[in-house]
């Protein structure tokens, strides 16, 4: 059994939301069909994978429903021996759905505790819904960090939510002691990871176009700014034209500290370990590579972690 797999794990990039299986939908919504589900899971852009997100975040309508999908993430995660994990919940599509965030956030911070995962939690904002919209949302941030919340950060569309429309949200967050996220140059050029990082992000989501700008790819690495990669989301969404088209590799060689997540698991279908077991055979990582990248998952983390 290859190292990796044996080895303690952290995960950084991880919606709570898109860990929602196939499986645990017709739980969710026993109302559709395994046709109707089968479709909405079988996308190929970025713009149609936003769509199944919205659809299956549509059928979390009770704090209840909530905490089955926490409790589901967290039995996969021990069972990849995942020992630590920052869990991105999607408080901006609670915010639009109208849902009060109090009993929702309750509901799973208590499975969390209940785990023995060490759990954190990063509030996202949806960009493309504004500053007013990510306002609200960091400061359910900042209201819950004495309760397992250590980061803020903005997901969605960047090309129609540009980062620099959120310079005193992040300075909010920052003053307020929460740690800095952002997603960037997932869809959208390099010029997306340099205004997230002019934003204060501590790290990058996704940050895969910054291979097409060497300056930004040397600030990286002499900064040590680490880049969350999710290559199955790459590729699922046509981030990535191709799984051999992925830049991971070229990143990495380059010298750019990577961490390697899931981002949706459910929605695309796979794990933790997939992911160390795609970088390995499709891309040449090494086992001492690998548990280089596995000390990262730990080193960049936004607590300490007793490795």
């Amino acid at each position: 059994m290859p190292l990796y797999h044996e080895l303690p794990k952290a995960e950084l990039h991880l919606h709570l939301e898109g860990s929602v299986t196939p499986e645990l939908m017709h739980e969710l919504a026993p109302e559709a069909s395994t046709e109707e589900i089968r479709a909405k899971f079988d996308f190929h852009t970025f713009p149609d994978f936003l769509e199944c997100y919205k659809w299956v975040v549509g059928y979390l309508r009770t704090p209840g429903d909530y905490a089955r999908v926490t409790r589901r993430l967290l039995e996969s995660l021990l069972q990849q021996n995942v020992r630590y994990v920052e869990i991105t919940i999607s408080a901006g599509m609670i915010i639009w759905k109208k849902q009060e965030f109090r009993p929702i956030y309750e509901a799973v911070q208590r499975e969390a505790t209940r785990s023995t995962v060490e759990v954190r939690w990063n509030l996202d904002a949806i960009r493309h819904f504004g500053a007013d919209h990510a306002m609200q949302v960091a400061e359910l941030a900042a209201e819950r960090i004495a309760d397992g919340v250590v980061s803020f950060g903005i997901g969605g569309d960047e090309e129609r939510g540009p980062a620099d429309w959120f310079t005193e949200v992040y300075r909010f967050a920052s003053a307020h002691g929460l740690r800095l996220t952002a997603h960037a140059g997932e869809t959208a050029g390099p010029e997306s990871v340099w205004a997230a990082l002019r934003l204060g992000a501590e790290r990058i989501g996704h940050g895969i176009r910054a291979v097409d700008d060497q300056a930004l790819v040397r600030y990286l690495r002499d900064r040590s700014v680490p880049l969350e990669i999710c290559i199955s989301s790459n590729v699922a969404t046509g981030a990535v034209s191709s799984l051999s088209g992925h830049p991971v590799r070229r990143l990495y060689d380059a010298g750019v500290p990577i961490v390697l997540n899931t981002d949706d698991p459910g929605l695309f279908g796979t794990t933790l370990v997939r992911e160390y077991e795609l970088a390995a055979s499709e891309f040449g990582f090494s086992e001492a590579e690998l548990v280089e990248v596995i000390g990262n998952g730990f080193r960049y983390a936004f607590v300490p972690i007793d490795r």
